[in-house]
Protein backbone atom coordinates (compact mmCIF):
# COMPACT_ATOMS: atom_id res chain seq x y z
CA UNK A 1 0.00 0.00 0.00
CA UNK A 2 1.75 3.59 -1.14
CA UNK A 3 2.54 5.67 2.08
CA UNK A 4 0.49 8.48 3.42
CA UNK A 5 1.10 12.12 2.05
CA UNK A 6 0.83 14.51 4.82
CA UNK A 7 0.14 18.87 4.31
CA UNK A 8 -1.22 21.36 5.63
CA UNK A 9 -5.05 21.99 5.24
CA UNK A 10 -5.65 25.24 3.18
CA UNK A 11 -9.39 27.28 2.95
CA UNK A 12 -10.10 25.37 -0.31
CA UNK A 13 -10.48 21.93 1.46
CA UNK A 14 -12.83 22.86 3.62
CA UNK A 15 -15.83 21.06 2.38
CA UNK A 16 -13.78 17.97 2.16
CA UNK A 17 -12.58 18.59 5.97
CA UNK A 18 -16.17 18.89 6.75
CA UNK A 19 -17.46 15.91 5.08
CA UNK A 20 -14.62 13.61 6.06
CA UNK A 21 -15.28 14.63 10.07
CA UNK A 22 -19.17 13.76 9.61
CA UNK A 23 -19.11 10.75 7.75
CA UNK A 24 -16.79 9.25 10.53
CA UNK A 25 -18.90 10.38 13.19
CA UNK A 26 -22.55 11.35 12.26
CA UNK A 27 -25.26 8.97 10.69
CA UNK A 28 -26.04 6.23 9.02
CA UNK A 29 -22.68 6.38 7.21
CA UNK A 30 -20.04 6.68 10.20
CA UNK A 31 -21.80 3.08 11.40
CA UNK A 32 -19.00 1.38 8.57
CA UNK A 33 -16.33 2.65 10.90
CA UNK A 34 -15.82 2.33 14.48
CA UNK A 35 -15.42 5.49 15.69
CA UNK A 36 -19.32 6.40 15.18
CA UNK A 37 -20.82 8.61 17.43
CA UNK A 38 -24.38 7.73 16.26
CA UNK A 39 -25.33 6.24 19.13
CA UNK A 40 -24.50 9.02 21.73
CA UNK A 41 -25.34 12.27 19.51
CA UNK A 42 -27.15 13.28 16.49
CA UNK A 43 -26.98 16.39 14.34
CA UNK A 44 -23.20 17.93 13.39
CA UNK A 45 -19.74 17.41 14.84
CA UNK A 46 -18.19 20.10 12.93
CA UNK A 47 -18.92 22.96 10.13
CA UNK A 48 -17.32 25.40 7.81
CA UNK A 49 -16.45 27.85 10.68
CA UNK A 50 -15.35 25.53 12.68
CA UNK A 51 -12.70 24.44 10.28
CA UNK A 52 -12.00 27.99 9.53
CA UNK A 53 -11.51 29.14 12.94
CA UNK A 54 -8.72 26.41 13.02
CA UNK A 55 -6.73 27.35 10.20
CA UNK A 56 -6.79 31.11 11.15
CA UNK A 57 -5.76 30.47 14.95
CA UNK A 58 -1.89 30.75 15.81
CA UNK A 59 -0.21 27.70 17.13
CA UNK A 60 -2.96 25.19 14.69
CA UNK A 61 -2.76 23.22 11.85
CA UNK A 62 -5.17 21.30 10.34
CA UNK A 63 -3.07 17.97 8.71
CA UNK A 64 -4.78 15.87 6.06
CA UNK A 65 -3.64 12.62 4.85
CA UNK A 66 -3.83 11.57 1.81
CA UNK A 67 -2.64 8.79 -0.12
CA UNK A 68 -2.75 9.43 -4.19
CA UNK A 69 -4.47 13.00 -3.95
CA UNK A 70 -7.30 11.29 -2.27
CA UNK A 71 -7.96 12.57 1.70
CA UNK A 72 -8.29 9.55 3.75
CA UNK A 73 -7.95 11.30 7.06
CA UNK A 74 -7.46 14.55 9.24
CA UNK A 75 -6.27 15.77 12.41
CA UNK A 76 -6.64 19.60 14.21
CA UNK A 77 -3.48 19.91 15.98
CA UNK A 78 -2.88 23.25 18.04
CA UNK A 79 -1.12 24.73 21.35
CA UNK A 80 -3.42 25.05 24.30
CA UNK A 81 -2.67 25.76 27.74
CA UNK A 82 1.09 24.96 27.26
CA UNK A 83 0.51 21.72 25.65
CA UNK A 84 -0.06 19.94 22.04
CA UNK A 85 -4.00 19.45 21.53
CA UNK A 86 -5.06 17.05 19.04
CA UNK A 87 -8.58 17.05 17.95
CA UNK A 88 -11.24 16.64 14.85
CA UNK A 89 -9.33 13.22 14.45
CA UNK A 90 -11.43 11.27 11.30
CA UNK A 91 -10.55 8.44 8.94
CA UNK A 92 -12.79 7.63 6.25
CA UNK A 93 -15.21 4.87 7.99
CA UNK A 94 -14.69 1.91 5.40
CA UNK A 95 -10.77 2.89 6.15
CA UNK A 96 -10.87 2.37 9.58
CA UNK A 97 -8.78 -0.41 11.32
CA UNK A 98 -6.31 -0.54 8.57
CA UNK A 99 -3.83 1.44 10.45
CA UNK A 100 -4.35 4.91 8.99
CA UNK A 101 -5.36 6.52 11.92
CA UNK A 102 -2.25 5.47 14.03
CA UNK A 103 -0.17 6.52 11.34
CA UNK A 104 -2.13 10.02 11.55
CA UNK A 105 -2.27 9.84 15.19
CA UNK A 106 2.52 9.80 15.00
CA UNK A 107 2.68 12.88 12.40
CA UNK A 108 0.18 14.41 14.53
CA UNK A 109 2.49 13.89 17.91
CA UNK A 110 5.57 14.47 15.66
CA UNK A 111 4.08 17.94 14.39
CA UNK A 112 3.29 19.24 18.18
CA UNK A 113 6.82 18.14 19.42
CA UNK A 114 9.07 19.47 16.53
CA UNK A 115 7.16 22.18 15.25
CA UNK A 116 5.06 23.69 18.17
CA UNK A 117 7.77 22.14 20.57
CA UNK A 118 5.40 20.65 23.34
CA UNK A 119 6.44 17.95 25.22
CA UNK A 120 2.73 16.28 25.91
CA UNK A 121 -0.30 16.07 23.98
CA UNK A 122 -3.95 16.05 25.48
CA UNK A 123 -7.28 15.53 23.71
CA UNK A 124 -10.65 15.54 25.43
CA UNK A 125 -12.60 11.94 24.40
CA UNK A 126 -16.40 11.04 25.34
CA UNK A 127 -15.37 8.91 28.71
CA UNK A 128 -18.21 6.33 27.52
CA UNK A 129 -16.23 5.74 24.21
CA UNK A 130 -14.09 2.79 26.18
CA UNK A 131 -13.15 1.41 23.24
CA UNK A 132 -11.64 4.14 21.72
CA UNK A 133 -9.99 5.15 25.14
CA UNK A 134 -8.24 1.75 25.09
CA UNK A 135 -6.90 2.56 21.50
CA UNK A 136 -5.16 5.63 22.85
CA UNK A 137 -4.41 3.99 25.75
CA UNK A 138 -2.38 1.83 23.47
CA UNK A 139 -0.54 4.38 21.46
CA UNK A 140 0.69 5.62 24.88
CA UNK A 141 -1.98 7.83 26.26
CA UNK A 142 -3.56 8.01 29.99
CA UNK A 143 -6.36 8.80 31.78
CA UNK A 144 -5.99 11.85 33.56
CA UNK A 145 -9.20 11.81 35.60
CA UNK A 146 -9.83 15.27 34.74
CA UNK A 147 -13.90 15.60 33.34
CA UNK A 148 -15.30 18.07 31.65
CA UNK A 149 -18.69 18.89 31.25
CA UNK A 150 -20.25 18.14 27.69
CA UNK A 151 -21.55 21.40 25.93
CA UNK A 152 -25.69 20.46 26.13
CA UNK A 153 -27.57 23.15 24.69
CA UNK A 154 -24.67 24.37 22.15
CA UNK A 155 -25.66 22.59 19.19
CA UNK A 156 -22.50 23.33 17.45
CA UNK A 157 -21.29 19.59 20.05
CA UNK A 158 -23.69 18.06 18.04
CA UNK A 159 -27.90 17.09 19.57
CA UNK A 160 -27.09 14.33 22.36
CA UNK A 161 -29.24 11.37 22.52
CA UNK A 162 -28.21 10.53 26.78
CA UNK A 163 -27.76 13.22 29.80
CA UNK A 164 -24.55 11.37 30.64
CA UNK A 165 -22.20 12.65 28.18
CA UNK A 166 -18.85 14.28 29.71
CA UNK A 167 -14.85 14.85 28.21
CA UNK A 168 -12.35 12.97 30.01
CA UNK A 169 -8.70 14.73 29.36
CA UNK A 170 -6.09 12.12 27.75
CA UNK A 171 -2.67 12.84 27.91
CA UNK A 172 1.19 11.75 26.66
CA UNK A 173 4.44 12.51 27.11
CA UNK A 174 6.38 13.10 23.59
Amino acid sequence: MPALAFRAATPDDVGAIVALVESAYRGEASRAGWTTEADLLDGRRTGPEDVLAQLARPQSRMLLAERDGELLACAHVAVEDGAGYFGMFSVRPGLQGAGIGGQVLAEAERFARDEFGMDVMRMTVIDLREELIAWYERRGYRRTGIKKPFPYGDERFGLPRRDDLRFEVLEKAL
